[in-house]
């Protein structure tokens, strides 16, 4: 009797019953999905940058980041990185959002970076180009910038909309991961000492990270870390380690994630040596 009971035959129904829940529940959970992303910085990241991603590029057939490229040569101004970044922003708040720091959150780092004044920048997570284009604007003559992307089909997309902006002898990407080429850069890439971090990358990479620039003697006296997403999706280990930290001096900013009204900040750690 028992091997009968477990049969798949007789497990069948249950099955079915089980789909036919989920099939029934997925227009509700569509419907439902949008107004909580209104209320929620989860339930925005995940409508945006999963279900409504995953189904457009079911639909074109193309990723979201090569859909962003594309605007931006149909749209933008050909060697003028002011252009590409408006454009970028306009696409991301018009058509589809994407995980850049975004216009609010970049007016923070546009005045950060200028108050720093750097020779030297790193920037932990490259996505399409649209931090470190914004950094290009403000960074002095002959300031460089090297900046770190794990996914080699994002770097490829950043590659381009470089080039297009006219800014590629300007932007340095290393390809692969932070924790492989953070020891790599005083010897393979020769950098001294960095004046400026930007940290937008894996959000459970922004601590073990910065002791991996401390530990590599890669962060000189006064150095500016800026973090990003601190409170949406969120980086408590960071935040607990550098405020907590005697070695850094910290400021926060409240704004909002990027391309929403729903709250956010971004973090100033100064490193004192």
């Amino acid at each position: 009797g028992e091997a009968l009971n477990s049969s798949p035959s007789t497990k069948m129904p249950e099955y079915l019953t089980i789909l036919g829940v989920c099939v029934a529940s997925l227009p509700f959970l569509l419907l439902l999905l949008p107004i909580l992303a209104r209320r929620s910085s989860t339930a925005a990241i995940f409508w945006h940058a999963v279900l409504r991603e995953k189904m457009a590029q079911l639909i074109t057939g193309k990723s979201k980041e090569a859909r962003i490229l594309e605007f931006v040569l149909q749209n933008a101004v050909n060697g003028d990185p002011q252009s590409v970044v408006d454009k970028i922003d306009k696409y991301c708040r018009e058509k589809e959002w994407a995980m850049n720091v975004g216009d609010e959150k970049g007016a923070i780092l546009d005045k950060v970076l200028e108050e720093a004044n750097p020779s030297t920048v790193l920037e932990l997570g490259t996505y399409c180009g649209y931090s470190a284009l914004r950094m290009v604007r403000v960074l002095k003559p002959g300031a460089r910038l090297l900046t770190i992307e794990f996914n080699p089909a994002n770097a490829n997309i950043a590659k381009q909309i470089f080039r297009f902006a006219a800014v590629e002898d300007k932007v340095e990407i290393l390809e692969g991961s932070s924790g492989d080429i953070i020891p790599q850069l005083k010897k393979k890439h020769e950098v001294d000492t960095l004046d400026f971090v930007f940290l937008d990358h894996w959000k459970d990479r922004y601590q073990p990270d910065t002791q991996l620039l401390e530990e590599c003697g890669l962060l000189r006296k006064g150095c500016v870390l800026l973090a990003d997403n601190v409170i949406a999706p969120g980086t408590p280990e960071f935040l607990q380690y550098v405020r907590n930290n005697p070695r850094y001096t910290c400021t926060h900013y409240a704004t909002h994630l990027e391309y929403t009204t729903l709250r956010d900040g971004m973090e100033k750690a100064i490193f004192k040596g």
